[in-house]
Formats: structure tokens, C-alpha cells, sequence
């Protein structure tokens, strides 16, 4: 396991890992209670989460971070890439939440298809795998969209993976990447939903080492994901089951990850992403924190001394 902290990588957090998924939810907790944990966890750079959890004034938000002694790495988006006919929407939200991230410093919009699953039923209202077209229809979308929030706002899109999207298996990753725009389109990569769709977390850093532009961080819990394979379960229902780990325990090794990361010649965001939804109050803090302490073993770094 590495010691020596890797100086090209940025340890971050996210609403997520204080089981955040919408920007509005009576079973999450208070944006100021998040942001509180999260300094005191000792985390310096912070992922904005669902557009609406954070305040959307920039200088409401930039008060709230900056007297925390936080930082914004990027923001979070759900966009539609493979309907035409939802392209306005998509370039209406992305474009906020771009400028949003922007005016905090924030270089990345990770941008996530949405889930052909339900988040709360796990009922399917989508394909679940495009055909030819869409994927053609997909490239280009991601492409313009990539492109224009560049050109407007400075910001890359980092295209996530992700359980229940038609994005999810290293195959699909890999078409993707192969039909887009390395300039204005980078990816992702999550290593937790890579494991949970079956793929390599190594071989795609080795392979694809240009494009990744931003990293989540998370492991998924093999015996579950069994479940998942066997039961046909929902994203929803494997993460109430408890599908995502911290660490050490899970896939991939957090370890192996870090070493390739290292390796690359990018300053790279590594931002802690743990499933919680939905948990108690006072579940996320001590997990936050073993996490941080324990990535830190394997070289991943914060500055910040816990509170």
C-alpha cells in the first residue's frame, strides 16, 4: 500500500456521501449540517451535488463554502443525451448548474445519463441499452453540449457511469469515449459503478489514461452485487442493502486505484462518493471521517486536520 501522498491528486467529498440524492428530501439532512461535517472530516474540496440542495446564489453559496474553508471541485448534473426531443432541457440544466460551478472556481460538470430505473421504485421507464442511432444521437449531444459549456463557462463535462443507466458496462464506457470529443468531453470515472456494471477500474485508467478528467471514489460490496446479478435488483434497492462500502472493504481496492492515478500526468479530483440514500443523521460523520483517514493510507491526501 502507498504512503507517500500522490501530488497530483485532490481529495473531495459530496452530498452523497451524506446521503444526499435530491435537492429536496425530508430524509436528508440541512445543507448546513453537511457542510459542516464535511470541514470539520477534514475535507477541503467539495462537489456541489444536486443543483437546489446547495444554495443557487452564487454569493450565498460562495459565503457558506468560504467560511467553512471549502473549495468547489465541480458540480452534478442528470442529463438526457438520446432523446432530441429533451436536448433544450438538457442544455437549460447543464448550463445552470455550469454557471453555477463556475462562479465558485469549480472546473467540472459531471454529467450523468439518467436512470432508466426509478431511484425510489426501481421501476424501468426507459431502454435499458441504445440502439446504433441513439448512440449516434448521444456523441453528438454530448459533444455540443461539451463544447458549449466550455466555450461559455470554462468548464469540462466529465461523462459519469453509472448502476441503471445506458452507460454502465466497460463496453458502453468505451463506446462512448471512442465517439466523442477528447476537447470538450472527458470522463467520469467512478470506480464503484465501473464494478457494479462488471468492468476494470485499471484497465480503464491504463487504456483511457487522456480522457479521465475527474474521479469519484467509491466500492461496492461483491456479495451484493451478486444479489444484484441474481435478483435483477434496482440500483435503489442494492443501495438500501448496502451495496456501497467504505473502505477498505468492497471493489475495487481503493489501494490499486490511487497507485494508477499517480501515475498519470493530470491533476485529478478524487471525490468520496458513498451511496447512503437514505440514511439516519448521524451515520454519515464517522464513515466521512474513517474514510479520509483511511484513503490517506494509500496516499490520497487532504490538507485539512479534522475538527
Amino acid at each position: 500500500m502507498m504512503t507517500t501522498q500522490a501530488p497530483n491528486l485532490r481529495l473531495g467529498s459530496a452530498p452523497d456521501s451524506w446521503g444526499v440524492w435530491f435537492a429536496e428530501d425530508g430524509r436528508q439532512l440541512p445543507y448546513e449540517r453537511f457542510l459542516d461535517e464535511l470541514a470539520g472530516a477534514g475535507y477541503e474540496w467539495l462537489e456541489l451535488g444536486p443543483y437546489g440542495y446547495l444554495p443557487t446564489d452564487p454569493q450565498v453559496l460562495a459565503d457558506e463554502i468560504g467560511k467553512r474553508g471549502l473549495k468547489v471541485s465541480g458540480g452534478t448534473v442528470f442529463g438526457n443525451l438520446h432523446r432530441p426531443e429533451r436536448f433544450a432541457d438538457t442544455v437549460a440544466i447543464v448550463d445552470k448548474v455550469a454557471a453555477l460551478t463556475a462562479s465558485q472556481g469549480g472546473t467540472h460538470v459531471v454529467l450523468i445519463p439518467p436512470l432508466f430505473r426509478d431511484e425510489k421504485t426501481d421501476a424501468i421507464n426507459d431502454v435499458t441499452e441504445w440502439d446504433a442511432e441513439q448512440w449516434k444521437t448521444v456523441h453528438a449531444t454530448a459533444n455540443r453540449i461539451g463544447k458549449q459549456v466550455f466555450e461559455e463557462h470554462g468548464v469540462q463535462i466529465a461523462l459519469h457511469p453509472h448502476a441503471d443507466c445506458q452507460i454502465m458496462t466497460q463496453p458502453q464506457i468505451e463506446t462512448f469515449l471512442d465517439g466523442t470529443d477528447p476537447d470538450y468531453v472527458s470522463l467520469c470515472l467512478d470506480t464503484g459503478h465501473v464494478a457494479y456494471g462488471g468492468g476494470d477500474n485499471v484497465d480503464l485508467i491504463r487504456r483511457y489514461a487522456s480522457r479521465i478528467g475527474y474521479v469519484h471514489i467509491k466500492q461496492m460490496d461483491p456479495e451484493i452485487l451478486r444479489q444484484v446479478r441474481d435478483e435483477g435488483l434496482g440500483f435503489g434497492e442494492a443501495v438500501k442493502r448496502g451495496v456501497c462500502v467504505e473502505p477498505p472493504a468492497g471493489v475495487p481496492n481503493p489501494a490499486d486505484i490511487v497507485a494508477e492515478l499517480a501515475k498519470l500526468d493530470a491533476e485529478l479530483f478524487v471525490i468520496v462518493e458513498q451511496d447512503l440514500y437514505p440514511c439516519e443523521p448521524d451515520v454519515p460523520y464517522p464513515i466521512a471521517v474513517r474514510t479520509r483517514n483511511y484513503l490517506g493510507s494509500c496516499g490520497l491526501g487532504a490538507s485539512r486536520q479534522q475538527g
